[in-house]
């Protein structure tokens, strides 16, 4: 505050907030700020206000790609929009960082025309968010939130686990050969090249053929996995036996579902 107070004429700046962990309080924005404050948000509003975008967008197979610029009221995301563009992903989008590189290479795109408009002194056309639709997303931990439950129907499951992909460690589970404690699964994609499936058969290693591994699941799909990592990011895939069983305790579902994560500015919440 000290140095915006020293360096800014705050009634003739705007301020711009990128991904912002903290919750901006109704008299910061009117009395400090001045209601000079807008956001940059990079999935579409009001349908995915909140954060992780990336993660939530692959787990709901959302192929949307959408910058918004908003001012910042009381609401998380919920102020009336100055500007937006949107397009679509590139089919090969797979995972968070893919969303991401992707997102990142266009924001800029969005931002010189924002700035062109405020050079020009054009105004600009608010648009309210309605009320009455929309969503909040919560932000994710990958270590508190991304454990796989192999209870999924075989589309659900691939989600998941990729929304937990890079840059993140991985989706975490489990296997009942007690050799190995907390797993963590990359580089796994959809596969229905082999016979069909029960129900409980999910997540049993049906084959194993060197490099990757095949994982029944509830559906007629099957998984194709490549990375199996252990708590020092070592590809244990060779270790594996072919009849092992992938598994996630009911208890720790629970907890990863029931835990709520939040952040600072500082970082993670304890």
């Amino acid at each position: 505050r000290n140095y915006i107070k020293k360096t800014c004429k705050i009634e003739n700046t705007l301020f711009f907030s990128i991904s912002a962990r903290y919750i901006f309080k109704k008299k910061s924005i009117n009395n400090f700020f001045k209601s000079n404050l807008v956001n940059f948000h990079a999935s579409r509003l009001p349908f995915d206000g909140g954060g992780a975008q990336f993660s939530w967008n692959i787990m709901r197979e959302d192929r949307i790609c959408s910058h918004v610029i908003h001012v910042i009221n009381e609401g998380i995301d919920k102020g009336s929009v100055l500007i937006n563009q949107k397009s679509l992903y590139p089919f090969s989008c797979k995972t968070p960082y893919d969303f991401k590189k992707v997102s990142d290479e266009r924001f800029p795109y969005l931002y010189e025309k924002f700035i062109n408009k405020l050079y020009k002194g054009d105004k600009f056309k608010l648009t309210s968010q309605p009320d009455g639709i929309g969503r909040y997303n919560p932000r994710l931990n990958t270590l508190d939130n991304g454990w796989v439950d192999w209870n999924l129907n075989s589309h659900d499951l691939i989600n998941f686990i990729n929304a937990f992909d890079n840059p993140y460690a991985g989706a975490s589970t489990f296997i009942n050969n007690k050799k190995f404690g907390r797993l963590f699964i990359k580089k796994a994609q959809l596969h229905a090249g082999d016979s069909s499936n029960h129900p409980f058969m999910q997540g049993i290693i049906s084959r194993h053929d060197g490099d990757w591994i095949i994982v029944s699941t509830k559906g007629k799909h099957m998984l194709i996995i490549e990375e199996v990592l252990d708590k020092n990011s070592k590809n244990i895939i060779s270790k594996l036996k072919v009849g092992d069983r992938f598994f996630t305790p009911i208890n720790t579902l629970k907890k990863a579902k029931s835990k709520r994560v939040f952040y600072s500015s500082k970082g993670k919440s304890k």
